[in-house]
């Protein structure tokens, strides 16, 4: 089994579908977000700079994300291939990515696009409920996950609630700034002949069936 980087959009699935590939091909999801979590909380010089450039607000250097990145890779669980999960977000980490992999002996494995429309996406973010008693989430203008009754859970009849920042402003913000940043990363997998693309605005079943399609025409 290979390894797999999900790029996606906003509201394009990709904690789902992670969460699905990680249940039936048994591969750790790694979250840059949870290792540079995890590092805060040791006692190392490294984990005491990443907490003294967080707390500044700015970001994290490559370098010490791909140097914890390193760390869990070289972990047993990782033998058989992860899900790579906010890594790499530009070319630049792209080829730092591949370096570290050539150092590793590992391969690049699936490189998977989620493709959304965006007002697919906007629709999914600005329409999002959830149930703070049960965690149940709905979307009040996609009809298949709509609750039964308006503003009420089906699950437990409790009330729904929606996020502050689930609205258009933010999204907009959010989605300029995934294409800013994430359409040179697409092209460059693209080029390079690494891009499968998936359109997940169908369903998510559909998005992880194309999945397993993809992780079975290339075995």
């Amino acid at each position: 089994m290979k390894s797999i980087i999900f790029i996606a959009p906003p509201a394009a699935g990709k904690g789902t579908q992670s969460k699905l590939v990680s249940d039936k091909y048994n591969l750790p999801h790694i979250s840059t977000g949870d290792l540079l979590r995890n590092a805060v909380s040791d006692n190392s010089d490294i984990s005491k700079q990443i907490k003294e450039t967080m707390e500044k607000g700015n970001l994290v250097s490559d370098e010490i994300i791909l140097a914890l990145l390193e760390e869990r890779l070289k972990q047993d669980d990782c033998n058989s291939g992860y899900i790579l999960d906010g890594f790499p977000r530009n070319t630049n980490q792209a080829k730092e990515y591949e370096l570290l992999l050539e150092k590793l002996h590992k391969d690049l494995g699936y490189v998977i696009l989620l493709d959304l429309d965006k007002e697919i996406a906007k629709a999914r973010i600005v329409g999002r409920l959830s149930c703070k008693n049960c965690g149940s989430v709905y979307n009040e203008f996609v009809e298949e996950t709509k609750p039964k009754i308006k503003g009420i859970c089906d699950k437990c009849n409790q009330e729904l609630s929606k996020r502050s920042d689930d609205n258009e402003v933010t999204f907009e913000e959010r989605y300029n700034t995934y294409l800013k940043e994430t359409q040179p990363l697409i092209d460059y997998y693209e080029n390079k002949g690494y891009l499968y693309r998936i359109n997940s605005g169908i369903s998510a079943n559909y998005t992880f069936s194309e999945i397993e399609r993809i992780i079975g025409s290339s075995k």
